[in-house]
Formats: C-alpha cells, structure tokens, sequence
C-alpha cells in the first residue's frame, strides 16, 4: 500500500502533537511512518517529517518532546545532530528591523492579481530577529548534506514572487534539508527569513497549514494528515475564532482530495487536546502535557471513533500484505464522508 503522511504546522507544541500521533498509529496498528510513500511538511510538520525521513522511530518522537531515553537508533541520529529549539535573545525581539522583504513588496502591489495576499503581508511585516540557524545545524549535519531517497517535500513561501515553494520536489531550487526545514518554520515577523539561493523564504503555512493539494495525483493508496492548528469538533471554544478557519480550509483540502478517490484521514486534536496546547504554539513548556493528551486521545479515536477504525484496520491491513502471506480478496471499506 502505498501511504502520504502529511504533517501541518503548529509550533512547538505542534512537534510534540505529530510525533504523539505517529507513535500512537504505530504502537495501535504496527505501521512504521518511516515506510510512508511520500512526507510533506509544513512549519512543525517540517521538522518531524524531516526527522521520520532521517530514522527517527516515531516512539522515539514522543521521548524527545517528553524527555525520555532514546532507542539506540534515536541515540545514534541524535549523536550526528537534531533540530533544536532558537531561544530567543532579548536583543533579537527588541532591535527593529526592516520590511521582510522591499522586492516581495514591490512584486505585490504591481502584480495585485498575481501575488497572494498573504505572501505580501509576510514580506511588508518586519523582517523577524529570531535566527533558525539552532534548527538548520541539526538537520543539516544528520543528512550529511544530501537529500533522502524517499520524497521528503518541505513546503514554504518565496517572499519575493508570493508562491510556494517545495523544496525536495523535482524542479525545485537547491537546498540543503536544514536550510528548507528553517524556511518553513520561519513564521513571519518571529524567526528571520531564510535565505536560499538569493531569495528570501518563509513559514509554508502562509499558504496552506497542510498543503495537502500536493499529494493529489499521485496515486496513493491512502493519505495520512496530522493537523495541529486544527480541531476535529465544529463547537465553540475559546482559541475556535483561530482553529475554526484552519478547520475549515482543511476539511475543503480533505474533500477535494477525496473527490479524486484517494482515501484520507485527518487527525485533528481533540477539545481535551487544544486545552493541552493553550493559545501560544511556541510554549514548548506545553510539549509534556500535549504529547501526552494527543497518545490518549488519538488511542481513543483508533478504538472508537468510525473514521478512526476504518484507519485502523487500513494500515493494520497493509501491515500485514507487506508481512504475510498474499491477500485472499479485497475488502471494501466505507469512507469516511467529507
């Protein structure tokens, strides 16, 4: 079978919910996300698809973001380098600083139809002080400056044009994964734009916080998208005037891909989950309490939840195709409706 896992943005507690989540369909159905087709990552979603893609066990996911022992793989990947989190100096947020980018600005306003809206809000906001540099070093040194055989596409904005750029796919500008994995995680008027090439790139969410359009066509069998930013219920809450539009773009992205008759399943965090997380994305303070909540409910959601069985049963049975003896017939599975 073949899988796309695809991982949103969301900040430090965002790393903490992804890596949760891929432990839990491991430890529920024995698939390893390492085996996935093809990884896309957005923001957060970038670091943990980049780290999947270097070997880094999904279990061994939840021990970073809980402070436990690594397995001897994770160790060892962890020895060569790892992302860490930029801590911010006092002098970074309060030195002032220029547009992000003039030549984006001047792009947008003489190309109004052209250039999406957001991209030229990114580039007329302050140029952020924050270095990614503690992010790109770890990456950089575990892949060695070359880019993994299997698809590994990092999702972010060129300042200067608006559009989107994805760094691994064929044709796209060269990078080293580090610097694409900063790219992405750059969120506007925070981090400093990453400079690649002569160009000038930022955070992939501004243009969708999954991006999930680009694994339409592929032929997969099934699509994996773990949603940070997102909530799986539709009732209001407190953070639901942020969450709720990012809901609502997602399920849009989920139905067109579905419309394709591509199966996809979105895990989106649970009420219980969001309060875990809080209103800040960058509490890293919070990764303990999320990581946590996020096993608990995505558990929940495999043993309970419709869709969650359905997936379930999915990989459990692609597991088993690719371990076992030939499959004696198809089984037909309702999908889940958009």
């Amino acid at each position: 079978m073949r899988i796309g896992l695809v991982l949103g943005a969301g900040g430090s507690v965002g790393v903490a919910y992804h890596g949760a989540v891929l432990a839990a369909l491991e430890a529920a159905t024995g698939w390893d996300p390492r085996s996935a087709e093809v990884l896309v990552g957005t923001s957060a979603g970038s670091i943990s698809a980049a780290m999947v893609r270097a070997g880094v066990p999904a279990a061994d996911l939840v021990r970073i973001s809980e402070g436990g022992a690594l397995s001897e793989e994770g160790a060892h990947l962890a020895e060569l380098g790892r992302p860490h989190r930029p801590r911010p100096q006092l002098g970074d947020l309060l030195r002032t600083h220029p547009l992000a980018d003039p030549a984006g600005v001047l792009h947008g306003f003489t190309h109004p139809c052209a250039h999406p809206t957001a991209a030229l809000v990114a580039a007329l906001l302050p140029a952020g002080g924050i270095p990614t540099d503690a992010i790109s070093a770890g990456v950089n040194a575990v892949f060695a400056g070359t880019w993994p055989s299997g698809a590994l596409w990092i999702c972010t904005v060129d300042l200067r044009s608006g559009e989107r750029v994805v760094f691994g796919q064929p044709g796209a500008p060269p990078a080293l994964v580090g610097s694409a994995v900063a790219a992405s995680s750059a969120i506007p008027a925070y981090f400093r734009p990453v400079v690649i090439g002569g160009r000038r790139y930022v955070d992939g969410g501004i243009h969708s916080m999954v991006n999930l359009d680009l694994v339409a066509g592929l032929g997969l069998d099934l699509v994996i998208v773990s949603s940070p930013m997102s909530q799986a219920s539709a009732r209001p809450a407190l953070d639901a005037v942020i969450r709720q539009p990012l809901r609502a773009r997602l399920h849009a992205e989920v139905a067109a891909l579905r419309r394709s008759g591509v199966p996809v399943f979105a895990i989106e965090p649970s009420r219980r989950v969001t309060v875990a997380m809080g209103l800040n994305p960058m509490d890293a303070r919070r990764r303990v309490r999320v990581s946590r909540a996020t096993t608990a409910a995505v558990h929940k959601w495999l043993a309970g939840g419709s869709e969650g069985r359905q997936l379930a049963a999915m990989l459990t049975r692609a597991v088993a195709s690719e371990a076992g003896p030939p499959d004696p017939g198809p089984v037909f599975l309702r999908l889940p409706s958009a």
